[in-house]
């Protein structure tokens, strides 16, 4: 404990020492008041009693002073007899008074009066005894000892009196109301500082507008209340205030026997209420006396006992001749508990039939007869090559048809005859071949294993064909690549020895050959991860250079946009599409099938379809989505190529299983309404190896070109 608070505690002792001390004293003051005034009436009842006797005379002077003499005689006596019995001497003690209390038998407290203590600070006493003489100190502890002993385990609060140098022990009661009056609490333990507070009047509103007891008058009826009753009462017997009679309520009887869907009980249907299932009936043969033509015969009988049990009649009628004569049924418990658990366990469910015709749920699509013209019909067959031809393309102008096979020759073909005019042998299986889109440039790019061949057909006027020559020429070979890494070229510009053009050698070999609009640049794919895998030539100034994207995956196709410097690649998994003069990727088409196999551009630029190894194309509205916008599965087997008409709504999907599906796709110049896609017609062309390998449409005409496995090429027309 700390010097403050053992000070304090000290404080707080004798302070409550000398108001004892006081109460004490005013306590006996009062007591011996009592006493004196009851012995003062006791006196005087009794000078009464003398003066009212009736033989008593006057008294003379002499007697009335013997009277008053021995009255203060008495009255002395009294007070010695009370100084006697208390045992006190006045002398000692003058300002204190005894009492009866046993209290009063504690010796005096405070030896030095009022006496300041540092007045006994260099002294070797402490104050006088009542006999006068000095109280001695006590030895003083040293500080160890002294705080071991106040911190007794015992848990006792010993305190250090200074006024008469001794240690005090204070009771636990004590302990209580200091530290209550320490923490400026109720001395006393037993008092509840907070009490419950109990309402004693009740409000009906939760928050009353005033804490005020109700009046009087809420307790007391209303007399404007009982004359409002009273005229009331009076108007309804004259008749000039009546009621309407009560509704009688409908009594409602439940068929037992009928059936529960159809009732018109709505109160015990609830919205999911499905009715247990019936039992039978009893019928005819259930009676105790049917008809002979219920009771079967012996024959019959016998038959039943050779049937399974689940095909056994359960009851078997019988003919008896009265009531009495029935038997209990050997069977009731069975039914029952069959029954009972038929109902509990019985999968109930409500199945709603809807009528509707089927032919409704199709979707509405227009007659195909008013989105002619679209292909029909074979109308011409290309025969020449001797291996599977692998990729025809139509030139611009539709006068003229080239292919590439894989007996290694690429040959032209005039449309509306089905001429062979011209044949290059490349010695090795062509990939593809594509028409340059310049009307006067009749310019040819072939691609066969690692080489691309850009060669002069020889089509055309005298003056078209030395353009053709001056854009073809080649003064001494070159190699060209826009990689820091000049030793070693990917590509070699160098002139054809047989043919008239240029060949490009590449690293690996090139399986697609795509031009550009304006018929200056191409692009080419090399099924590599690598950078490498497209490269775009320039024609005119023999220029090889990568594109500066990142490829995801091994590329399988790339198209330039119809109008934009857009660049399209299709991976395995996705198509990206590049903007060629910001170098950076706009968008990027999710398919979701498991393989790509080929891609085409709407000629508005705004639709892109693709077509998967699993027999899926996918249609996407870059508008819209970067989702597919409707997912056709048309071909159970592999798509090989897919293609747009350039002037009309129509597309066509080829297949590895010998058909061709053309659609129609109508895109619209209003973005809020969606393309219409109609199948129009599956043309069937061959059933032999791969079948349909490659497809085209005429530029001009609603024309279709097909090729195949079986090395025949075949015109469609409507």
């Amino acid at each position: 404990m700390s010097f403050v608070k053992h000070r304090n505690l000290m404080k707080v002792y004798n302070k409550f020492v000398r108001q004892k001390d006081e109460n004490l004293k005013r306590r006996n003051i009062d007591k011996k008041n009592k006493k004196s005034v009851q012995k003062v009436e006791e006196v005087k009842e009794e000078t009464q009693v003398h003066a009212l006797e009736p033989d008593s005379n006057v008294l003379t002077d002499k007697e009335k002073n013997k009277n008053k003499i021995s009255k203060m005689k008495r009255l002395n006596k009294v007070d010695e007899n009370e100084d006697v019995e208390h045992g006190e001497e006045s002398d000692i003690h003058p300002a204190v008074e005894e009492s009866d209390s046993s209290e009063d038998e504690v010796a005096p407290r405070n030896t030095i009066g009022n006496v300041p203590l540092k007045f006994y600070k260099d002294e070797e006493h402490i104050g006088y005894d009542i006999s006068g003489k000095k109280i001695k100190k006590q030895a003083r502890k040293d500080m160890l000892e002294a705080f071991l002993a106040r911190t007794d385990f015992s848990k006792k609060l010993i305190v250090h009196d200074d006024y008469n140098d001794e240690d005090v022990e204070i009771p636990k009661e004590w302990q209580e109301l200091i530290r209550s009056l320490l923490k400026g609490k109720t001395p006393h333990a037993d008092v509840n500082p907070y009490p419950e507070y109990v309402d004693w009047v009740k409000h009906d509103a939760v928050h009353p507008m005033s804490n005020a007891p109700e009046p009087k008058r809420r307790f007391i009826p209303s007399k404007s209340e009982h004359k409002k009753i009273v005229r009331l009462i009076t108007a309804i017997r004259k008749g000039h205030i009546t009621f309407e009679p009560p509704k009688e309520e409908k009594r409602i009887y439940h068929d037992l026997w009928g059936d529960d869907s159809s009732s018109t009980d709505k109160s015990r249907q609830g919205l999911r209420f499905i009715p247990p299932p019936k039992a039978k009936l009893p019928g005819h043969e259930e009676s105790y006396n049917p008809s002979l033509e219920y009771i079967p015969t012996q024959e019959e009988i016998s038959s039943y006992e050779l049937m399974y049990e689940e095909d056994r009649p359960k009851f078997i009628p019988k003919r008896y001749e009265s009531l009495r004569k029935v038997p209990a049924y050997d069977k009731a418990v069975e039914e029952s508990f069959a029954r009972c658990l038929n109902i509990l366990l019985c999968p109930r469910v409500r199945k709603k039939r809807i009528n509707i015709d089927p032919e409704s749920l199709k979707p509405k699509l227009p007659n195909r007869k008013d989105l002619r013209p679209y292909p029909i019909t074979c109308f011409l067959e290309y025969k020449g090559h001797i291996d599977a031809v692998t990729s025809i393309s139509v030139q611009v102008s539709g006068q003229w048809l080239a292919s590439g096979s894989k007996d290694g020759t690429v040959r032209i073909w005039e449309v509306e005859t089905g001429r062979c005019i011209k044949m290059w042998v490349v010695g090795e299986a062509v990939n593809c071949v594509a028409w340059n889109p310049v009307p006067d440039r009749f310019v040819l790019g072939i691609a066969a294993g690692q080489d691309v061949l850009v060669l002069n057909t020889g089509l055309g006027s005298a003056e078209e064909q030395h353009r053709v020559k001056q854009l073809l020429n080649i003064d001494a070979p070159s190699g060209t690549d826009n990689s820091d890494d000049k030793s070693t070229p990917i590509v070699s510009w160098i002139k054809h020895d047989k043919h008239e053009g240029i060949r490009l050698k590449h690293i690996k070999t090139v399986t697609s050959v795509e031009w550009h609009r304006k018929g200056d640049y191409f692009s080419i794919v090399m099924p590599t991860g690598d950078s490498k895998a497209v490269l775009i030539h320039q024609l005119s100034k023999k220029v090889t250079q990568r594109i500066p994207f990142k490829l995801h995956g091994h590329p399988v196709s790339s198209v330039f946009h119809p109008c934009r410097a857009i660049l399209f690649i299709a991976t395995k998994k996705s198509v990206r599409v590049y903007d060629l003069l910001k170098e950076k990727l706009i968008r990027k088409l999710e398919p979701g099938v498991r393989e790509i196999s080929s891609i085409a551009v709407h000629p508005a630029g705004d639709n892109v379809i693709v077509g998967s190894r699993e027999g899926k194309v996918c249609w996407f509205d870059m508008d819209l989505s970067t989702q597919p916008f409707k997912i056709l599965k048309c071909q159970p087997k592999d798509i090989t190529n897919v293609a747009f008409h350039r002037s009309y709504p129509l597309f066509v999907a080829s297949s590895e299983n010998g058909t061709a599906y053309v659609f129609h796709g109508m895109v619209y110049s209003d973005l809020n309404q969606n393309p219409l896609i109609v199948p129009l017609e599956i043309l069937h062309t061959t059933t032999h190896g791969r079948g349909v390998i490659d497809c085209s449409f005429h530029p001009r005409q609603p024309w279709l070109f097909t090729a195949g496995s079986d090395s025949v090429i075949k015109l469609y027309c409507h």
